[in-house]
């Protein structure tokens, strides 16, 4: 049986991912992706700023715990076989099919059209679109790890030991484990790739969070999790808000960290408390979150090299033009897309339309 609460979650966070780039395709703090040039709203910085060191660790944690519940309905095999087709076919194969766009754009605004050869433009352009897929490659990789576990502990000793901790050591512990690994596996320049982070958000999420226990104890004390998450994040802001958010000196910091992690154990508590049911809006956002995510950065990335070349419009307006255009026009192509059979596969993993 599906959890209303993790579903809502879930869509809540990739919808937040959609505003998150608009924030950051404008962005005035000189990070590296955005649009040259473009004017910028400071309060589009710091609401970037205020989000980004929670949201993906938020994601990795949810699946996690997802793996967990898929695993008690399938074997081993079954589990990557469906991962590798939901989360490596999009993320490899799908970057020929519509991704390239992003390449294209990042190597054309960027100024090195002209210093490729025509024929490796198509290449280079796909290779080089991965875009927020990056999320895809790493959870693919992750899931290895609970398939590997579910072989090795056939008795499910680990996941039953770490049901017995109550939530109040993973607390503190949880906040200890993310920041220690935060400065292991960063790649250079490709920041977002954080595999020491994420990895334990995901482990923490499989082996700790998919205890039923464990998040009704977080929906109990969602109040006050809430507010120690709202004073860790004024606190992180006055130190990093309005600069480069996802510099190494930032995301390593023990105040990100802690932010972070008490971000991410609020909007469990908040979510299993208050939001654990569905409707139709709900339940049509389930099934479309992952496509969404999948989809939206090359029409937003298109988009912004539109109304930033052709429109001499103000930073309000380019903000509100990209969010609402961006956005209706993702879920157009997600619909148009699921319904063409090959496309289907390589673009959003999906053998069968879903109904």
């Amino acid at each position: 049986m599906r959890k209303a609460w993790l579903d809502n979650l879930r869509w809540s966070v990739v919808l937040l991912v959609l505003v998150y780039h608009v924030c950051y395709l404008f962005n005035g703090v000189g990070i590296l992706g955005s649009i040259p040039g473009a004017p910028s709203l400071a309060a589009g910085d710091w609401f970037a700023a205020a989000v980004y060191p929670w949201f993906m660790v938020l994601l990795f944690l949810v699946a996690g715990m997802s793996s967990r519940f898929a695993l008690e309905k399938r074997t081993a095999k079954a589990f990557l076989k469906e991962r590798t087709v939901k989360l490596l076919v999009p993320s490899t194969l799908g970057l020929f099919v519509i991704h390239w766009i992003t390449g294209y754009l990042n190597i054309k605004l960027g100024g090195g059209l002209e210093y490729i050869p025509a024929p490796l433009i198509y290449p280079i352009s796909a290779v080089s679109g991965t875009g927020p897929l990056w999320f895809a490659q790493m959870l693919w990789l992750f899931s290895f790890a609970p398939a590997l576990l579910k072989r090795l502990d056939k008795k499910d000793r680990l996941w039953t030991w770490c049901g017995k901790c109550p939530v109040w050591v993973w607390i503190p512990s949880g906040f200890l484990l993310i920041w220690t690994v935060s400065h292991v596996g960063n790649l250079p320049v490709l920041t977002m790739y954080r595999f020491g982070a994420y990895f334990m958000a995901f482990a923490l999420g499989y082996c700790v969070f998919s205890h039923d226990d464990m998040t009704d104890a977080l929906a109990k004390a969602a109040v006050p999790l809430t507010c120690l998450a709202a004073a860790a994040g004024i606190v992180y802001l006055r130190s990093y808000g309005g600069t480069d958010y996802t510099a190494s000196s930032c995301l390593q910091s023990y105040l990100t960290n802690l932010y972070a992690w008490t971000a991410c154990l609020a909007f469990l508590g908040l979510f299993r408390r208050w939001l654990d049911r569905s409707n139709i809006v709900g339940s049509y956002l389930t099934k479309t979150s992952f496509g969404l995510y999948v989809l939206h950065y090359p029409v937003f990335l298109y988009i912004a090299y539109l109304l930033t070349s052709y429109c001499a419009l103000s930073a309000v307006v380019n903000y509100l033009a990209l969010l609402t255009a961006g956005t209706a026009l993702t879920f157009v192509l997600y619909e148009l897309l699921r319904r063409v059979p090959v496309v289907r596969f390589l673009v959003l993993g999906q053998r069968k339309r879903d109904t």
